[in-house]
């Protein structure tokens, strides 16, 4: 049985591959910030609409600066000449 050698990566490609992951996770998470309001806020105990609009709107302004990070790092990742991937 033969074993498989280690493959190592460069740092760069690990790194951008790693935030490659995290924008694939961005709608996740965004789903989940969004429906938090909808699971926790009661209007019962006195959740209004408007508190749930504000946590609506700062959940959004977070997720679109979240998005604008990582575009802004894997672009700068990208301009740094790393086009060997190695094999996937």
């Amino acid at each position: 049985m033969k074993q498989k050698n280690a493959l190592f990566l460069e740092q760069r490609v690990y790194r951008r591959r790693r935030l490659i992951d995290a924008v694939k996770l961005l709608p996740l998470l965004a789903a989940c910030l969004f429906l938090i309001p909808a699971l926790i806020l009661d209007p019962a105990q006195g959740a209004s609409t408007a508190l749930r609009l504000v946590y609506f709107f700062v959940s959004w302004c977070v997720m679109i600066c979240l998005a604008a990070l990582l575009a802004h790092h894997l672009r700068a990742t990208q301009d740094s000449g790393d086009t060997t991937e190695g094999p996937e």
